[in-house]
């Protein structure tokens, strides 16, 4: 019998339960707004300033969308390019390591200066971080062959396009798809702290701003309703990687498959 139901409804009974004890503790204990607001007033905040605050989302899951774009396309370049020779792998994978491991708050100023466009820098910012994820997992896939499979295709004296292609690529897809889970919630991630560091402002202001606004203005109840908006759009790109993840795979790859317990 399935147990897809109570999969789907398991999160959703976890989340009403912890909301309605947050919202209980602030009450019987008379938290005031401007410490912790209970979700009430972040409900209403959010109806309040929907306009403003719809706006600043739009703003910031455009900075995301681009800089997952070209993480994706750089990446997946960079991947085809490491496979290609090991030796070319060895000499650059350190520097993508470098892009990794260095915190994006320390070189974000820094691609502010530099970069005069606003946008180009708050995208470049965020394409830095969600940028490892995808060369990484497709360098993985590319390489993760059936050995088999591989000495057939040599055997047949099949080119390296023609290997790359019908051998190589649907072997990286379950590797290519778990990068877009983790490169996605990166972007997000990497947008929201390069708007922070670049304190964008008027029309083009993202949610960072929006957070850093209402700090000034102790506003904390807007303060926790950009909070929410940033996680429902990061849980919504990691539901949409797996739609992409069920659509590549679903039908033949038994990562993918449904099963009936």
């Amino acid at each position: 019998m399935s147990t897809r139901p109570a999969e789907l409804l398991a999160p959703v009974v976890v989340g009403a339960v912890l909301i309605g004890a947050w919202q209980f503790a602030c009450r019987h204990w008379a938290v005031p707004v401007y410490l912790f607001p209970a979700p009430s007033d972040i409900f209403w905040c959010l109806v309040q300033n929907w306009p403003d605050l719809l706006r600043a989302l739009g703003s910031t899951l455009a900075v995301t969308a681009a800089a997952f774009v070209c993480a994706v396309v750089i990446g997946v370049l960079i991947a085809f390019l490491f496979v290609q020779s090991r030796l070319i792998e060895i000499s650059l994978l350190p520097y993508a390591i470098l892009l990794q491991v260095t915190p994006i708050v320390a070189v974000a100023p820094l691609i502010v200066i530099l970069v005069k466009n606003t946008p180009v820098a708050l995208t470049t910012c965020a394409t830095v971080i969600a940028l490892f994820p995808i060369i990484s997992n497709t360098t993985i896939g590319l390489r993760s062959v059936d050995p088999g499979l591989a000495d057939y295709f040599r055997m047949n004296k099949v080119g390296r396009i023609q290997t790359l292609w019908r051998l190589r690529v649907p072997s990286a897809l379950p590797y290519f798809t778990a990068g877009l889970r983790i490169s996605s919630g990166l972007a997000l991630i990497g947008a929201v702290v390069a708007e922070f560091v670049a304190g964008t402002g008027g029309r083009s202001a993202g949610l960072a701003y929006e957070i850093l606004q209402a700090g000034f203005q102790l506003d904390i109840a807007r303060m926790f309703a950009a909070l929410v908006l940033i996680a429902v759009a990061g849980v919504a790109l990691f539901a949409l990687m797996a739609g992409v993840q069920h659509l590549l795979l679903g039908h033949w790859h038994e990562s993918a498959l449904k099963t009936e317990r």
